[in-house]
């Protein structure tokens, strides 16, 4: 039986896109489980307007203080030290938008329901992070659609209507109802969950344990209609 772990993520969060290689890893160390990975949306700031904000601006504004700056500087160097190790091309210096990334979860939405949701997701982490796109622009979304199979031209009827914009709202406030507030943030069978771009080998044993905890029945049907 196929063991479902939804992986709670955004995709301004490069710890996420560490997380997510990490749960591949984690999947390598144990063969012999029959592992589906299911993103879902999260918001790390859902305050940020559409059409994004100058990223500098935004990252003086969370890291003003001196010890701050020296914290985030200490955090980007251990983020792209991880990354080299993940298979991670971390170039932040590219990134010049702090984009919402809401439309962007519609995206990856609509893509797994293709079966493409992990190339979603691995696109759009190399877009932003990796070539510095601001992946809250509908043609920078569409352009990725393109990229890994969607059609774009629905795609970007999508995008410039209403759909999913309720399910998927209300599917991050399922999360956060359940108590997440920060990601990564892996669960099995909405009650065993790990929070953070853990090791490899600890979402190993975390997929481990989840299996041999397994219910009989898929109960996540609610977060998929």
């Amino acid at each position: 039986m196929t063991l479902h772990i939804e992986m709670v993520s955004d995709l301004v969060c490069p710890w996420c896109w560490v997380g997510l290689r990490r749960l591949q890893g984690a999947m390598a160390l144990e063969p012999d489980l029959d592992v589906e990975i299911l993103v879902r949306p999260f918001e790390l700031d859902p305050t940020i307007p559409a059409g994004g904000v100058d990223y500098k601006d935004y990252m003086k504004q969370r890291f003003g203080s001196d010890q701050s700056k020296d914290r985030a500087n200490q955090m980007r160097d251990l983020l792209i030290q991880y990354g080299e190790e993940e298979g991670i091309p971390f170039q932040f210096d590219r990134i010049t938008r702090r984009p919402n990334s809401f439309n962007a979860h519609r995206l990856v939405r609509w893509a797994q329901g293709q079966n493409l949701g992990m190339a979603a997701k691995e696109a759009l982490f190399e877009a932003y992070f990796s070539k510095g796109l601001d992946i809250g622009d509908h043609e920078v979304l569409v352009t990725i659609a393109a990229k890994i199979g969607l059609d774009p031209n629905l795609v970007s009827d999508l995008l410039a209507g209403e759909a999913d914009v309720d399910r998927t709202r209300e599917e991050q406030n399922l999360f956060r109802q359940m108590g997440i507030s920060g990601v990564p943030t892996y669960i099995a069978h909405r009650q065993i969950s790990v929070q953070g771009a853990e090791s490899s080998e600890k979402l190993a044993r975390f997929l481990k344990t989840a299996a041999a905890k397994r219910p009989t029945e898929r109960p996540l049907q609610d977060a998929e209609s």
